[in-house]
């Protein structure tokens, strides 16, 4: 069961890449880098990019730190992988952010994807039945350090260098694939306008951008390269403020990945596929890439959150579709959230009757940036 979980587990992965992709089925490394690192922005069809700062923004968008709320905030999120076919596979992600000076800010993010144990067999010659060789522990991992700057007291600028390493053949020898050992650059900007007032309710706006994963390719086998998810995240958001102790947020994002879809993607470099990758296709294919995403967020008294989102794909190009439903919980310096998917599509989902959670913790100094 547990090897067919892991079968299972890469074809969900492909169905997400071939999301991004065309018929030609261009796939990527590390697509683990994609997985959403958060409950919060799980309970708002994952997005993030333009919501306000929180523990988890090194994911969503790094420049979003500046504007972080409290000197210090810590993320802990630990997300079932599969929960309906295995119990083994999980993705884990712990953050800090510390907001050391009015205007700038640094952060460190770890995200831990394990496999589980999977146990390998052999044919031997002449043999009718498989033996037994053991047992593999794939796992992945990526450490990001991440800087922000106010420019001005209404935007930033984020910066991410991150280390990967995906080793799917770990406890195995003689083995024909290697670990990977590479780095990528995130690259960010975040907007967010002072508090006005539109009639009878006040309200703030919310912009942003990132893109990810900016690196060279990977080989997990010799002489075989393999582009990793360069994606571009962008949005917008507007927080209506009916009162002190009432606010509801709506956002919008779109997500397109930054890999060329054509036949010719083998032989292009890293970079290059980056910038091509926006034209290799007609418009309409471009814009079939991109997925979008709506979430609202509503809270009370800072202190209870719900929220609602879902999530879009076009069904020639992978299908992912979901609604996600979330709640959170905030005491004093903790808080707890809570995420739920509800699928609509017929592509199964890997996160389908699985609930999330994420616990955060805010502490030092509060500044006043709302």
């Amino acid at each position: 069961m547990k090897k067919l979980s892991f079968l299972l587990f890469f074809a969900c992965f492909a169905l997400q890449i071939k999301a991004q992709s065309t018929s030609g089925g261009i796939t990527t490394a590390t697509p683990f880098l994609l997985i959403s690192s958060d409950a919060r922005a799980g309970g708002m069809g994952d997005v993030g990019v333009a919501t306000s700062s929180d523990a988890f923004s090194i994911f969503h968008n790094p420049a979003k730190a500046a504007f972080n709320k409290n000197k210090i905030s810590i993320g802990l999120n630990y997300t079932p992988w599969l929960r309906n076919l295995t119990d083994d596979i999980f993705v884990g992600n712990a953050s800090y952010i510390n907001r050391f000076k009015e205007n700038s800010a640094w952060g460190v993010d770890i995200k831990y994807f394990s496999l589980g144990q999977i146990p390998t067999n052999v044919l031997p010659i002449g043999g009718s039945l498989p033996v037994s060789t053991g047992t593999i522990n794939p796992s992945e991992f990526a450490i990001t350090g991440i800087y922000s700057l106010k420019l001005s007291e209404k935007f930033s600028m984020g910066i991410g260098l991150k280390y990967i390493n995906s080793n799917l053949a770990s406890g195995q020898n003689n083995n024909s694939i290697d670990a990977v050992n590479s780095f990528a650059v995130d690259v960010s900007g975040y907007y967010q306008s002072e508090e006005d007032n539109y009639g009878s309710i006040n309200g703030r706006y919310r912009l942003g951008f990132n893109i990810t994963n900016i690196g060279p390719k990977v080989e997990y086998t010799p002489g075989v390269e393999n582009f990793i998810p360069t994606n571009a995240k962008f949005g917008g958001g507007f927080d209506f403020i009916f009162d002190s102790n009432n606010i509801l947020g709506l956002n919008l994002e779109f997500t397109k990945l930054l890999v060329p879809s054509s036949s010719t993607a083998s032989t292009r470099g890293w970079f290059e596929g980056m910038f091509t990758s926006l034209g290799d296709r007609s418009f309409s294919e471009e814009l079939k890439e991109t997925t979008w995403a709506l979430g609202a967020e509503y809270l009370y008294n800072n202190a209870f959150a719900l929220r609602a989102g879902f999530f879009h794909e076009s069904e020639e190009k992978g299908q992912r579709q979901f609604l996600t439903l979330g709640t959170g919980f905030t005491a004093k310096a903790f808080t707890l959230d809570l995420s739920y998917l509800v699928n609509t599509s017929a592509v199964n989902n890997p996160l389908e009757n699985t609930l999330r959670f994420s616990l955060s913790f805010d502490l030092g100094e509060i500044y006043e940036d709302y």
